[in-house]
């Protein structure tokens, strides 16, 4: 007999998409390359649709949660403000309650 579980992701939202997996994934990739480019393609996502996530997540919050420097004598690069950390924080302890009552709930599954 199959064992059956719960399954779900979670969102924060506004009137548009905030933070769910994937942006968090992005951030964390961004933290550790200093690059949106870079994050992308670790992600194996455009580079446009990675910045369409970031400019999203920026105007939608208080402060930006990625600065982006242009040019320069080392090239452009992409950091994630102290702000997104805090974002990014409260999103992954969010993220790991949400999967503790998953995993708990399914325990309730009558079949």
């Amino acid at each position: 007999m199959q064992k059956f579980k719960l399954n779900g992701r979670i969102w924060i939202e506004g009137e548009k998409r905030f933070m769910g997996i994937g942006r968090m994934e992005l951030l964390e990739h961004i933290q550790r390359t200093g690059s949106i480019s870079q994050a992308a393609k670790a992600m194996q996502m455009s580079y446009k649709r990675a910045w369409e996530l970031v400019n999203s997540m920026n105007s939608q919050a208080s402060k930006p949660l990625v600065i982006t420097q242009t040019g320069g004598e080392k090239g452009g690069g992409a950091v994630v403000s102290e702000e997104g950390e805090k974002y990014l924080a409260f999103y992954k302890e969010l993220h790991k309650r949400f999967a503790e009552f998953m995993r708990s709930e399914s325990e309730h599954i009558p079949f």
